[in-house]
């Protein structure tokens, strides 16, 4: 029987899993599609869907790694999925490219934090030369990239090596309660700025019926797969790491609940403060890399609060770049004879050659992540849902889904729950993603 490491407490459980899900969906990506699908709608869509998909979702990624004690390389195959061992590898391979372009993200955001604590030493830092260009090649900016996405790869690699406690738990709950706490004051902050008001009852309070539709909708659903680490990859193999009398019901909803605050106190967080200084909160993708700076250019002692958010942010994005990395070692490790570190040393090089490509120019970046991040990641989902309804055996599922103070029939109606809805939701996805970014059949809005 394969021996795993188990988390020390349910604490250090919850400020992982919490860690893993925040990363750079909820605290970049929530507020720019809140921004982008019109505030509020979305938020309350995203509310009730977190609830109704998501949690299943993540209880059914969950249930697949504790009953096979692997990751998404040999959990597939261990339950009888055709292909499975295949397919795992293929994920496998799309983790690999996503923890590269995803790892120089977060070195731009790192590069954004350094600019702000400059600008209060007085010395002019232009963070954007980070970025990689709209098109062509810049070598400065390619540098600049490599270097920022080596050294969190290798911090990576670092803590990976350690192992779950001594390593990826120990980091966790380290970071997740400091990314907390400064989200907390930068939305104190924002919101006692002039003229904030405005900016809070967009986001959570004003509904305009039109923004009550599919698309919203859609773009809601596409958000709780992404900001929960859905995807058939990370959360099984964390899954992998949990004790048989860990209740899965429970711990998914704190999860989901702790992934959603993150969301919501960003958005209080940047949201007051755009509509106090008169600035656009539909920016899109660029929300926090251009609008952001601008607001903290026009508060007072604002290179404090944007040193604090950018390294906050580095730090829960970092979160999620371990976990992906601990997928990729984990792979290895329980498929082939290598040791942690000799894993851990291999795939930190295979990540930076992956992310040498969308380092380019933006013309590459986003399709890569289109293609690596949002289909890789629901295809995965959607298989991880359905391998639990339909190929780990009736038994295992409802026993591991069940909690202390569950009926047999409350169980029951959640196994036909992740059976039957969760895969249609998630597929749901994958079908408005085709149509509205690759073939471009159907516009959304933005």
């Amino acid at each position: 029987m394969n021996t795993r490491e188990t988390f020390s407490s349910r604490a250090a459980l919850l400020l992982t899993m919490i860690g893993v899900a925040v990363g750079l969906g909820n605290v970049w990506r929530f507020p720019y599609m809140a921004g982008r699908f019109g505030g509020a709608a979305f938020v309350l869509f995203y509310l009730v869907l977190a609830l109704l998909v998501g949690a299943p979702a993540l209880m059914a990624e969950w249930t697949l790694g504790r009953h096979t004690r692997r990751g998404s390389v040999g959990a597939f195959l261990k339950v009888g999925v055709p292909w499975g061992r295949q397919l795992g590898w293929l994920f496998f391979f799309g983790v690999t490219v996503a923890n590269g372009y995803y790892s120089a993200a977060i070195g731009w955001v790192l590069m954004h934090g350094i600019a702000e604590a400059l600008s209060g030493a007085g010395i002019a830092f232009e963070a954007g030369q980070v970025l990689p260009p709209d098109g062509g090649f810049d070598a400065t900016r390619f540098i600049f990239q490599f270097l920022t996405t080596a050294l969190v790869l290798g911090s990576c690699a670092l803590v990976v090596t350690r192992g779950l406690r001594r390593g990826i738990q120990r980091v966790s709950v380290v970071l997740t309660p400091l990314l907390f706490a400064v989200l907390v004051l930068m939305a104190v902050r924002s919101l006692t700025l002039d003229g904030a008001g405005e900016g809070l009852r967009w986001f959570l309070f004003k509904f305009d019926a039109g923004s009550l539709n599919a698309s919203v909708a859609m773009a809601a659903l596409g958000q709780v797969v992404f900001s929960l680490a859905l995807g058939g990859t990370f959360m099984v193999v964390y899954g992998s790491y949990l004790g048989e009398d860990v209740p899965l019901k429970a711990n998914a909803v704190w999860t989901v609940a702790g992934d959603t605050l993150a969301g919501i106190l960003a958005g209080l967080a940047i949201f007051p403060a755009v509509f106090a200084l008169g600035l656009e909160p539909g920016s899109g993708p660029g929300l926090i890399f251009s609008t952001l700076p601008r607001v903290f250019d026009g508060m007072a002692g604002g290179w404090i609060f944007g040193s604090m958010f950018f390294f906050a942010l580095a730090g829960a994005a970092f979160l999620s770049a371990v976990a992906a990395f601990e997928v990729l070692v984990a792979g290895l490790v329980d498929n082939t004879g290598l040791t942690r570190r000799s894993a851990a040393l291999m795939m930190a090089g295979g990540s930076l050659l992956m992310a040498v490509p969308p380092m380019i120019n933006m013309g590459i970046f986003v399709p890569w992540d289109l293609t690596f991040g949002t289909g890789f990641q629901t295809v995965g989902a959607l298989l991880a849902a359905v391998t639990v309804g339909w190929a780990v055996s009736r038994s295992s599922a409802l026993r591991s889904l069940a909690g202390e103070d569950d009926t047999p029939g409350h169980v029951h109606l959640l196994y036909l729950w992740i059976r039957f809805a969760v895969p249609g939701a998630i597929l749901s996805v994958g079908i408005w993603w085709l149509l509205t970014d690759v073939l471009k059949l159907v516009t959304s809005p933005g």
